[in-house]
């Protein structure tokens, strides 16, 4: 794809475990060529079916440790004992491509690329309908403990008290209009 003169916009989306930003950014994904996913590190180890390079970077404490000092994250995080961040290298890759990276990152890393981008960012906070449907989808996935969702339910809440620091707020009480929505607001964001 060649470089367009729109290029250099970032779209980053943030949401509570649970609330749907995954489902709706692999939509976004699917639907626009010119959105790529903009690849993150972690420390923690791939789970199955994982690759390094294409679900993350796996990192080393020690490699993770010489990226900050090196300042290549756009930021970075500690999510329960792992560290996960975002590569300025992945985003200019991206963006010298000619394509909108799309950002999948906790609330804390979102305000920081807000910060460093300006308005050539467009931040979308994903919404549960209500403390009690987000618990249980968590329960529904099957793969959380009683414990950890606890701690994303705690997180959670932290995280709805910065929703109103994000360009805009989708509440996806259903999958489609939380998805029509969003198009609402990227397509003229990235045809701009």
């Amino acid at each position: 794809m060649s470089k367009t003169s729109k290029s250099g916009k970032v779209i980053v989306i943030v949401a509570p475990s649970g609330a749907g930003k995954t489902t709706l950014a692999k939509r976004l994904l699917e639907e626009y060529p010119s959105i790529r996913f903009s690849i993150s590190a972690t420390t923690r180890p791939p789970r199955k079916d994982e690759v390094d390079g294409e679900d993350y970077y796996f990192l080393t404490d020690q490699e993770f440790d010489r990226k900050i000092e090196n300042h290549d994250f756009l930021e970075w995080e500690r999510y329960s004992s792992y560290r996960y961040g975002t590569l300025r290298s992945e985003v200019d890759k991206l963006v010298e491509s000619g394509y909108f990276p799309l950002l999948d990152i906790e609330v804390n890393g979102a305000l920081n690329v807000q910060k460093i981008y300006g308005s050539a960012a467009v931040s979308i906070f994903i919404e549960p309908p209500s403390m009690e449907v987000l618990q249980e989808r968590l329960q529904k996935r099957g793969s959380e403990t009683t414990d950890s969702v606890e701690k994303r339910m705690e997180r959670a809440e932290m995280e709805m008290q910065y929703a109103h620091h994000f360009d805009h707020t989708v509440v996806n009480d259903d999958l489609d209009t939380a998805y029509v929505q969003i198009q609402a607001i990227v397509e003229p964001f990235i045809n701009k």
